[in-house]
């Protein structure tokens, strides 16, 4: 595995994309001061997901996006992608199991991007991840965010001047043993959280236990109680059986004797309607003989009125025969005596109109002249007159009397049919009296049924009542005995009647309810639910502190181990950069000694045990690390005594030797050679050299010496438009350009 190539877009004062390509054991990034070179190591620093502003001279994740210049517009972004050779497939990250499954890519990216709202992406292969995923990763390679494999101008002399648990952690980063230190960071997270979680279920528990512990006592009432159960349950299947085959019984009994009375009713009924008809032929018979009389009535009034008209005729002509005769005997007589008044009337008035007395009076006289004249006229035809009348008369006569004889014998007929219909209803009325009391009878049996009918009514009613308290009843019980109430189907009885045995067996079941009512245990089956449920929850939250307690112990068990392999890896580390150090060290100083020592120191007080306010104290001890070293010649033994050169190469020397025990992929070297003279150069590129056999060197560098041991130079510049551009140099032409 190697670095291929760096990209940077829009980061710091590179406005535009640039890419440095690493194809080079040592590679040189050099040069002015503000061109923008230290730019390189920040992006590097960036991209592995270092989280210090500081450490890439900024305050804000905005401060690391190209400001803009006179010729170029501001950033929209910062954007730093670090690719990676890995057909050894080396990369590695851990699955949900905490496994580590290869990465089956031949080429890995990482790269991170930040906006000007301070929002960061983090990259793997082109896909968003969380910043967790990179360091994993990068922690399978022995790659980390800062650390060894980074090493700057004022970090050189930092292992020298940081205190012992720093040198510690700086140098179990150079191991590799970061992926533990993560591991053991994310076993203590979950190591939390299980205490916490065993904290809560402990709680939970105990909030449980009273609950628990009272229903159980109610289960314990509630087992006292099912014997009163099981009688009460026996009870309800006999009582409940009778019950419900004495309302059966009752019912077909009811339903029977309705049918019974109903049909006797219908009967009883169709004869009274009978007895109606009889009213009716009655009212006929009445009706036609007040008809009859009224005609014979009406017959004998015409007869009446014809006799009287008879009467009336024989007077008249009784009459007529009278004054014919008195006519006939003085028609002679009188004939001649009133011609002689006549005349002499006649004569009178003659004269008095010729004595011309009054006009009126004239007048008169000769209307009495002219009626005395018709009165003698009249009288002869009077006698003529009189025999037409009585002929007239006698015609009349013979008319009524044969009309007389007709209403005779229509009376005598219509007498008869009223003597006929008079005894036909007398014999009627004779039947009808006897079909009353018939019909006086059967009514009085009618009423007697209705009222039968009524009672019946009124024992339905009751039944009704009793087969609604029946399934009341069983209702009420199921609480109590459960639904095996329902099987007093299956159970055998006798002597159902026996109402006196039904009410003591309902006493004796209002007994048993109110007992067990009284024990507040109608709601048994609820109790013992809940009861489960509780015991159920305990056994599960017991569980729960076991498996917890496993866990922890596990985890605590795994914290151990990783420290365990940690101090064993960092003791066996510690021997090997000795080694390296110390090879190194009388190198650069032609002799001397130096070498790391690991001392253990009191960290504090830990509280352990606090549950219960009974606690205890512990004292922790952490090991950290001291530098020995022994210049040449010289009596100096530490290392504040050292001058400024003899630290630098010191550091560089333990640096070195840090990384040559398990090399990283890289080393970023960001002048680190400044303080250096000429000599001490040599025998810096001679350390390069060697040192480049097992990483990829990446040097910013102004010394010459430094540049003539590198491949590739990469010159920065700051161009007219103020962004830094990249000038790229073959190693034929570094040496030219170091000479």
């Amino acid at each position: 595995m190697r670095l291929t190539s760096l990209s940077l877009n829009g980061f710091k004062s590179f406005a535009k994309r640039d890419t440095l390509t690493f194809d080079s054991p040592i590679v040189c990034v050099v040069g002015p001061n503000g061109s923008g070179k230290s730019n390189v190591v920040e992006a590097i620093r960036f991209a592995l997901g270092e989280q210090s502003m500081k450490s890439m001279r900024g305050k804000a994740g905005t401060d690391l996006i190209f400001k803009g210049s006179k010729h170029l517009q501001k950033g929209a972004r910062a954007s730093v992608s670090m690719y990676f050779d890995n057909n050894d497939k080396v990369f590695k990250i851990p699955n949900e199991e905490g496994e580590n499954i290869k990465l089956n890519y031949s080429t890995v990216s990482i790269g991170r991007d930040v906006y000007p709202d301070g929002v960061n992406k983090y990259i793997l292969n082109d896909e968003e991840v969380r910043l967790k995923d990179i360091n994993n990763l990068l922690s399978s390679v022995n790659i980390g965010s800062s650390g060894h494999h980074i090493i700057s101008q004022g970090e050189a002399d930092r292992i020298l001047n940081a205190n012992v648990r720093e040198r510690r952690e700086m140098i179990e980063d150079a191991l590799g043993l970061k992926v533990y230190q993560y591991k053991i960071k994310e076993t203590e997270r979950k190591l939390e959280r299980a205490t916490l979680n065993m904290q809560e279920v402990s709680i939970q528990r105990r909030e449980n236990a009273p609950h628990l512990r009272f229903l159980a006592k109610q289960v314990e009432k509630i087992e006292k109680a099912k014997e009163l159960s099981n009688e009460l349950l026996h009870l309800y299947h006999e009582y409940l059986k009778r019950e419900s085959v004495y309302i059966k019984s009752e019912e077909s009994r009811l339903k029977t004797e309705r049918i019974k009375i109903s049909q006797e009713l219908r009967i009883l009924e169709d004869q009274i309607s009978e007895t109606k008809e009889d009213d009716t032929s009655q009212e006929k018979n009445m009706n036609e003989l007040s008809f009859l009389e009224r005609n014979l009535m009406e017959i004998r009034n015409v007869k009446g009125d014809l006799e009287r008209k008879l009467g009336r005729i024989e007077g008249m002509m009784e009459a007529e025969e009278e004054r014919i005769k008195r006519i006939n005997e003085s028609e002679v007589i009188d004939g001649e005596k009133a011609k002689v008044v006549f005349e002499e009337i006649d004569l009178l008035v003659e004269k008095a109109i010729a004595e011309g007395e009054l006009s009126g009076i004239k007048s008169i006289l000769y209307k009495i002249k002219e009626a005395i004249k018709n009165i003698y006229h009249s009288n002869k035809e009077t006698g003529d007159s009189s025999s037409f009348q009585l002929n007239t008369f006698q015609k009349n006569k013979e008319q009524v009397l044969s009309e007389i004889e007709k209403i005779t014998n229509e009376e005598k007929e219509l007498t008869k049919k009223i003597e006929d219909k008079r005894e036909e209803t007398r014999e009627f009325m004779e039947s009808l009296r006897q079909k009353e009391k018939e019909k006086f009878g059967l009514k009085v049996r009618q009423q007697e049924l209705s009222s039968h009918l009524e009672m019946l009514n009124i024992k339905e009613n009751n039944l009704r009542k009793q087969k609604e308290q029946f399934d009341e009843e069983v209702s009420e019980g199921k609480p109590l005995v459960g639904q095996d109430i329902m099987l007093y189907q299956d159970f055998a009885v006798n002597d159902i009647e026996n109402r006196n045995l039904q009410e003591e067996l309902r006493k004796r079941i209002e007994r048993i309810k109110i007992r067990l009512e009284d024990a507040g245990l109608a709601g048994g089956g609820d109790i013992l639910k809940e009861y489960k449920e509780a015991t159920d929850r305990d056994v599960f939250l017991s569980s729960q502190l076991e498996d917890l307690e496993k866990s922890i112990e596990s985890l605590n068990k795994i914290i151990n181990d990783l420290k365990d392999k940690i101090d064993i890896e960092f003791k066996d580390g510690i021997k090997k950069i000795n080694k390296e150090f110390q090879n190194l060290f009388s190198k650069m100083f032609g002799g001397g000694n130096a070498n790391l020592e690991i001392v253990v120191q009191n960290k504090g007080r830990n509280i352990k045990d606090v549950e219960e306010e009974n606690f205890e104290e512990e004292i922790v001890f952490e090991q950290g690390i001291e530098i020995n070293v022994s210049l040449p010649h010289k009596k100096v033994k530490e290392l504040q005594a050292l001058s400024g050169g003899e630290r630098s190469l010191t550091s560089i020397a333990l640096l070195f030797a840090m990384s040559q025990v398990n090399p990283p992929p890289f080393l970023v070297l960001d002048e680190t050679d400044a303080a250096l003279d000429e000599a001490n150069s040599r025998k810096y590129g001679d350390m390069l050299e060697m040192l480049s056999k097992h990483s990829q060197l990446i040097v910013i560098t102004h010394n010459r010496e430094t540049m003539s041991r590198a491949g590739v130079l990469y010159g920065v510049t700051i161009g007219a438009d103020g962004a830094s551009k990249l000038l790229s140099v073959k190693f034929d032409e570094a040496v030219a350009i170091a000479k």
